[in-house]
């Protein structure tokens, strides 16, 4: 098991690695293989992070049927293959029981400290950087790196509406944000609202659907479905081809576009609303489910909420339905409250300003890992900016001056905004295939 040095001070190392979900525990592997010693911080009880098996009543985004959108040939580590017996898209237990094997198999448990809560982060006069964390037992240890790596992801605070539909004080039922949903079997009998159209929102719909009296998917904006699989592929597969590469980008959304009516037909013959942009001009959501368990009458979908009172739920096309429970699947906001003040992490709206989405300029010393979103699986991407950071840190991959970095910032801020819009988290939207090539370590390195 992870944990401090036994009966000694707290481990001293030249990197301070905080999270140990999967990126940072792609990380930390990369950090072992270049023999720069480091230690790393996580809060929980285990490794894993969202996918982590939570204990009873405590809370954290991995629910019971959460599974993998992304097939596992793409999402697990290079060196270190998921099991044959996995199906092709593993579910919450297997991918928390893999990437507990891998910190095993990679020899990381023993420099990850459990239950270990990082306070606060600031920057030395000198450069350095002093870590305060507090351990299960409460004490409160200060200690200097060189470097520090915050790897402990995006998805931290629950997002609910602000403010919450009107009457909200008074429904008679609960609301909860889907940081708090488990099981589907925990609403059985119920009549249940879910708000949101997200990945998290469609799952945890079509698991009610099993369980609850009424399911309801209530949706604001619409965004593009799309299943795991076309013409019998995973579709993460289809955007690895070479053949998809050399596509444009308006080829690519033609292409989607015809397979997507074949596939499914409209949104609108589910009773769903038609989103409002292209595709690839904002999130997608990946599910197999909803649209069958909208066609089995298991989900009903319905527009806003307008507003709430006592158990009756009023929507904003003017029908109410009586309600036990709404689960807001409202996404997260994004916060670090242990890094200084200052930090390009600090923007509103999750507007994140990082060269090459891991530098912060006028903080040398400070990177992160797994702050980007991609459409796809995240894992290639981590373990290549884990690589890139690894390199920075060995002196190998010398970074350029604090105002060339903050123009490529600008660019690419730039180049987001005019594919996506100024949307919430579209910042650290990356493209899977430029993103590699860009961290790609150099020929003869």
């Amino acid at each position: 098991m992870g944990g401090s040095q036994a009966g000694g001070a707290p481990r001293t190392a030249t990197v301070c690695v905080i999270g140990a979900g999967p990126s940072g525990l792609a990380t930390a592997h990369a950090l072992a293989g270049r023999g720069i010693d480091f230690v790393c911080l996580e809060k929980a009880p285990d490794v894993g992070g969202l996918w982590r098996r939570t204990a009873a009543g405590e809370p954290g985004p991995g629910y019971r049927s959460l599974h993998l959108n992304s097939s596992k040939q793409l999402t697990e580590f290079v060196d270190f293959p998921m099991p044959d017996a996995f199906p092709l898209y593993p579910g919450h237990a297997d991918v928390a029981a893999y990437l507990r094997s891998f910190a095993e198999e990679a020899g990381l448990l023993d420099r990850v400290e459990l239950r270990a809560e990082v306070l606060a982060v600031r920057q030395d006069g000198d450069g350095s950087w002093t870590v305060t964390s507090r351990d299960a037992r409460g004490e409160v240890t200060e200690r200097r790196f060189p470097h520090v790596v915050v790897a402990s992801g995006h998805n931290t605070e629950a997002q609910l509406p602000n403010p919450l539909p009107p009457g909200a004080d008074s429904f008679a039922g609960t609301i909860l944000h889907s940081m708090d949903y488990r099981d589907g079997a925990d609403f059985a009998g119920q009549r249940v609202v879910v708000v949101g159209m997200g990945a998290s929102g469609v799952d945890i719909a079509a698991d009610l659907s099993r369980h609850a009296a009424r399911t309801s998917l209530s949706i604001r904006r619409a965004l593009h479905i799309v299943p795991k699989q076309l013409f019998g592929m995973p579709v993460d597969l289809i955007a690895d081809a070479p053949w998809w590469a050399e596509m444009s980008m308006p080829e690519q959304r033609t292409f989607v576009e015809q397979a997507l009516l074949v596939a499914r037909g409209r949104l609108s013959d589910y009773g769903l609303p038609e989103p409002d942009h292209a595709i690839f001009s904002s999130a997608v959501t990946i599910s197999d489910e909803i649209l069958s368990r909208i066609r089995h009458g298991g989900v009903i979908p319905k527009p806003a909420i307008a507003s709430l009172k006592g158990d009756r739920v009023t929507f904003t096309d003017g029908t109410v339905e009586e309600a036990d429970a709404i689960v807001y699947c409202t996404g997260f906001r994004m916060s670090f409250p242990f890094l200084p003040a200052g930090c390009p992490t600090d923007g509103q709206d999750d507007q994140v300003e990082l060269y090459r989405r891991m530098v912060a300029p006028d903080r040398p010393g400070l990177y992160f890992v797994g702050l980007i979103r991609p459409v796809g699986s995240i894992t290639r991407l981590v373990e290549a900016q884990a690589r890139w950071v690894t390199r920075v840190v060995a002196g190998d991959e010398p970074l350029p001056a604090a105002d060339v970095m903050r123009d490529e910032i600008d660019l690419y801020l730039k180049g987001v905004e005019e594919r996506y819009g100024p949307s919430q988290g579209a910042s650290f939207q990356v493209d899977v295939g430029a993103y590699l090539r860009e961290l790609r370590e150099p020929q003869g390195a």
